[in-house]
């Protein structure tokens, strides 16, 4: 008997456990079973289905079978034909050998490949196949597992591997504490391997797949319970403003009045700063919500008990901008200890990577010595030699942009424990928050300031001239106005990659790369090129509608200096249209913008789109977005009508994480590369999350390191790892 950890090579014949590992990485019995099924054949198969071009996998019975000599080569070739008792359908080896003496009437089979036609027939020619006398020992009729390819191994053979492996196996080690199995009604974990990969029937996958679902669920929670609980044992120092103080003499300078979100957050913010005990709090609302200055005002608070803010920013671009605001709105509240300065006043200091070292050197010292009580920036803050007086507050801003080590990178910068709010203006469904943000207390700003416009969104075909043309009018109508235009593009220069902060999706429609079985992938037809900064902006410089427009370019490869004075200029109105890669997504507060036009639409996700959307109508102005696709004009597509259709970012949430994989959320932006789900479906799964974060709460309570339960210790320690792994990897 074997267990987990055992090597393949020691169990299936070494050409075998060869293809597994260069193939897929397969080198353990514990990888093969976490090789999951991706669908599953039933024994009743339905030939009607099959279309010229399909790739099926069917049991079907031989009806009949002849082998003639061929005319035009030598040898014999076999024709058969295969029913599933309605259909039938005709099966041609030019090769007869080894197949006449088992493909006989009345053998069922197992037969994979990719359906043809000749002379107006359907038709498999050389499928794979398998007799299932010979596949499950003619014993078993239950419903057959089907793999993702391994090299060139057939689907049956890596069944075959797996069920082998599974009757080797030890009792697998159990991760869920038996009180809980009960508990929840849920198998143990090997009835659940075995329910996965040798089912006899629908409700036994469904009753495997819950048992999975809520291990992923059960460690997702135990981790994060296990970090509430590491917080709830810290203790700092209480953060609360001095009456009359920095924070008093900036609301009373406040030019307008703050919602009640704003105001009702805000106490809430005072309130856990005011603790002992460090606050992490999550604070999520709609672009132009306003979190911005609820995160200023935490931040003055934590300057009028005598510490420092920090403020952690994704781009230079965003980081930049947060330093601007910040000032203007402060005013000589930013001058503190400089002529002209508020008596109340502190310094709000700006730190990056691509500063000039005469610059970095005074923010760091500035930093150091405490004269700057704001400091915003970007990765640069988490660096080794950056060092704070007295680091009180931590706001990450997008925290979708940054892991979990990252944030307590910069929070390992204070003397003592500092409080942590999180801001993102990516609304977040209350399932995923439990999953990703589990260890956080969440806030929720749903109300906008008075003054946004509404903003108004089109879909727009590129392959339709006059529609495109009309776009250009359109932006110069506006122009016209007094009022200035984003134009948004995904890469930079026609030879380059995607811009890095752009999540490229594949076409609509596009089908998936890997196939069943030994499934040949069709040739794809040559993606078209994507839109660039520099096409585009040669484009418009050329247009006649445009004559005369101050047309500029901005993306992430610039110079900072570069950046910095074109979005100065973007912002005081002496450019007309910014020409820009998604830099621009988030933060970037330019009120007199009213249109924007996002390139090659359909290749952004729904968040992203929502998020570059946000951008226009700040100022009262009504805002226009145009979403230009690039696919047939009157082709389907559901993401950009999706945005076109709501302004609720909540709803587009839940659009987005339904058409992405949850893993790409769940994973390499929070839990690092181990961490993908399998099973668990986090918007459908609620009550199951609802229930593992419970029994998660009690295991960890009553064991806060997990010392009587190590195999579940040993699955948190490898998320852990993971996160780790995926930090040091993105540098």
């Amino acid at each position: 008997m074997y267990s987990e950890s055992t090597p393949l090579t020691k169990v299936l014949a070494k050409r075998e456990a060869k293809k597994f590992v260069d193939a897929r990485g397969i080198a353990t019995v514990g990888d093969l079973l976490a090789y999951w099924p991706r669908r599953y054949q039933s024994p009743e198969s339905n030939l009607a289905a099959a279309t010229v071009g399909t790739y099926i996998v069917a049991v079907a019975e031989v009806k009949s079978a002849t082998t003639r000599t061929m005319k035009a080569r030598r040898g014999r070739m076999l024709q058969a034909v295969i029913t599933d008792g309605s259909t039938d359908l005709e099966v041609t080896f030019f090769n007869a050998h080894g197949h006449e003496g088992k493909l006989t009437p009345g053998a069922l089979a197992l037969f994979a490949g990719k359906v043809s036609s000749f002379n107006n027939r359907l038709q498999l020619a050389h499928p794979g196949y398998s007799l299932l006398s010979d596949f499950d020992g003619g014993e078993r009729r239950g419903l057959i597992p089907i793999y993702k390819q391994v090299g060139n191994l057939h689907t049956w053979t890596v069944t075959e591997c797996v069920r082998m492996v599974l009757d080797l196996l030890d009792e697998s080690p159990e991760s869920i504490p038996e009180s809980v199995l009960d508990r929840r009604d849920l198998m143990d974990r090997t009835a659940a391997l075995r329910g996965i990969h040798t089912p006899d029937s629908w409700g036994e996958v469904t009753a495997a797949r819950k048992r999975m679902s809520y291990e992923e669920a059960f460690v997702l929670q135990v981790a994060l319970a296990q970090r509430r609980a590491r917080q709830a044992q810290e203790s700092t120092l209480a953060r609360t403003p001095r009456p009359g103080g920095l924070l008093d003499a900036f609301d009373g300078r406040l030019p307008f009045t703050l919602t009640a979100g704003q105001r009702e957050i805000g106490e809430t913010l005072a309130e856990e700063m005011a603790r002992d005990v460090p606050m992490h709090r999550l604070l999520q609302g709609e672009v132009g919500s306003g979190k911005t200055v609820v995160a200023l005002r935490a931040m003055l608070a934590a300057v009028d008990s005598g510490g420092q803010a920090a403020l952690l920013a994704p781009t230079e671009v965003l980081a930049a901008q947060h330093h601007r605001s910040i000032t203007a709105m402060l005013g000589d509240l930013a001058e503190g200890g400089m002529l002209g300065g508020s008596e109340f006043g502190t310094r709000v200091t700006l730190l990056t990577g691509s500063m000039s070292t005469q610059a970095r050197r005074k923010a760091l010292l500035d930093i150091a010595s405490g004269d700057a009580g704001i400091v915003v920036g970007t990765h640069a803050l988490i660096q080794e030699h950056v060092s704070f007086q007295d680091l009180a507050l931590v706001v990450v801003d997008e925290q979708h942009r940054f892991g979990v080590e990252q944030r307590d990178a910069l929070r390992g910068k204070a003397i003592h424990p500092p409080h942590v709010l999180v801001m993102t203006a990516t609304p977040i469904p209350r399932t995923v928050a439990m999953t990703v943000f589990g260890d956080m207390e969440t806030s929720t700003l749903s109300e906008l300031p008075a003054g946004r416009a509404p903003i108004t969104t089109h879909v727009v075909p590129e392959a339709k001239p006059g529609w495109m043309q009309r776009t250009w009018e359109r932006i110069a109508e506006e122009v016209a106005q007094g009022r200035q235009a984003y134009v948004v593009c995904p890469r930079i220069g026609d030879d380059d990659e995607p811009d890095e902060d752009t999540e490229i999706f594949e076409p609509e429609g596009a089908t998936a790369s890997e196939g069943d079985g030994d499934a040949a992938e069709d040739e794809a037809a040559p993606p078209r090129p994507l839109a660039s900064v520099h096409r585009v902006h040669g484009d418009l410089v050329a247009n006649p509608a445009l004559e005369g427009l101050r047309i500029e370019i901005l993306h992430g490869r610039l110079p900072a200096e570069e950046k910095d004075a074109i979005m100065r200029d973007f912002a005081s109105g002496d450019i007309d249209v910014l020409v820009s890669t998604t830099v621009i997504e988030v933060g970037v507060d330019v009120p007199n913008a009213s249109v924007m036009v996002v390139m090659d639409a359909d290749r952004f996700g729904v968040s992203q789109l929502h998020q570059l959307r946000g951008r226009v109508g700040r100022g009262g102005l009504p805002g226009l977005c145009l979403l230009v696709h690039g696919g047939a004009p009157d082709a389907p597509h559901e993401r950009l009508e999706a945005v076109a259709g709501t302004t609720d970012g909540f709803e587009l949430a839940r659009v987005d994480l339904r058409q992405r994989r949850e893993g790409d959320i769940l994973g390499s932006s929070q839990h690092g590369v181990r961490s993908q789900l399998q099973f668990l479906h986090v918007l459908e799964d609620e009550d199951l999350i609802e229930a593992a974060r419970e029994d998660a709460h009690d295991v960890v309570a009553a064991d806060p390191d997990l010392g009587t339960h190590p195999q579940l210790a040993a699955l948190v320690d490898a998320r852990v790892d993971a996160e780790q792994a995926a930090y040091l990897e993105r540098g």
